[in-house]
């Protein structure tokens, strides 16, 4: 297991608020799961946005708070030991916060 982490995620999301026709549209708020030796688990890492009309993202939808990208950089970088050149090429323009702490 200590070579091992397993990211699961889903592009998929449901929006917070309803539709006009009582159903609700896709959504974009998500969760990641992190399995394996070097994930510092037992907890939640992130930041919950809150449900109030003025917390989500355009009144109707979760508020994203960590980029996924940044969750693929902090694993390729910490545990597979890529150097920023090679960070740059995987996310071409997209520049990482860090420090997220999952491994």
């Amino acid at each position: 297991m200590s070579d091992t982490i397993i990211i699961t995620m889903s592009e998929f999301g449901r929006a917070v608020a309803e539709n006009g026709n009582r159903g609700t549209d896709h959504g974009h708020g998500n969760a990641m799961l992190l399995l394996g030796g070097p994930v510092k688990g037992g907890h939640v890492h992130g930041r919950w946005p809150g449900l109030t009309n003025d917390q989500r993202f355009e009144g109707r939808d979760l508020a994203i708070t960590t980029d996924f990208r940044d969750v693929f950089t902090d694993v390729i970088a910490k545990h597979l030991g890529a150097a920023p050149a090679t960070l740059a090429r995987v996310f071409p323009g997209f520049t990482a916060r860090g420090g997220l702490g999952v491994v």
